[in-house]
């Protein structure tokens, strides 16, 4: 018998092991849709992420609605958000819509919803988009949810860019 063949056995079983227990110690990622201020009803918990300096970009606000089974968290040290509690849907909205305006390239922002993973509604996103000209891309963040268990974990990175959209770049730039 070939020496070789246990340990090629256990590596690919060590490994299909390891590969099923990251993927459920990982959770699942939620999706989002759009979402209307209308559908934005009853208290929420506002989770304001950056703001941190004047050129900030990674400004978001996440609207966790209060007394569902879902409790949102930002995946940042404490010092990168900000969190108010209690807070009736217009007012949430009101403050969301002002904190994502911080920074001066700021276009418009857009309001998304956050779905389990049965469709339902859990809570609500609003980003800022930008000038194209000042960063080549109006969404300039990844933002991802992440459920474990109730705990929808929440990450938010800013994506590669180059100032300013390419074609005002000059040719010798390449």
């Amino acid at each position: 018998m070939n020496m070789k063949s246990p340990n090629v056995l256990t590596t690919i079983i060590f490994i299909s092991c390891v590969s099923v227990l990251y993927s459920c110690a990982a959770g699942k990622y939620l999706g989002t849709g759009p979402a209307t201020t209308e559908e934005i009803r009853g208290t929420y918990t506002l989770l304001l992420h950056g703001g941190r300096y004047s050129d900030d970009v990674e400004n978001v606000a996440v609207l966790d609605k209060e007394g569902d089974r879902y409790t949102f968290e930002i995946y940042a040290p404490e010092y990168d958000y900000t969190v108010k509690k209690g807070l009736p849907a217009k007012e949430a909205l009101e403050e969301a819509e002002r904190f994502v305006r911080f920074n001066s390239a700021f276009m418009r922002s857009r309001l998304s919803r956050i779905v389990d993973n049965e469709g339902n509604p859990i809570g609500y996103e609003l980003r800022p988009l930008y000038h194209l000209f000042e960063f080549g891309q109006s969404d300039v963040l990844y933002i991802y949810y992440q459920m474990q268990d109730n705990r929808v974990l929440t990450i938010i990175r800013q994506k590669e860019y180059s100032r300013g959209p390419s074609l005002f770049r000059d040719s010798t730039d390449r």
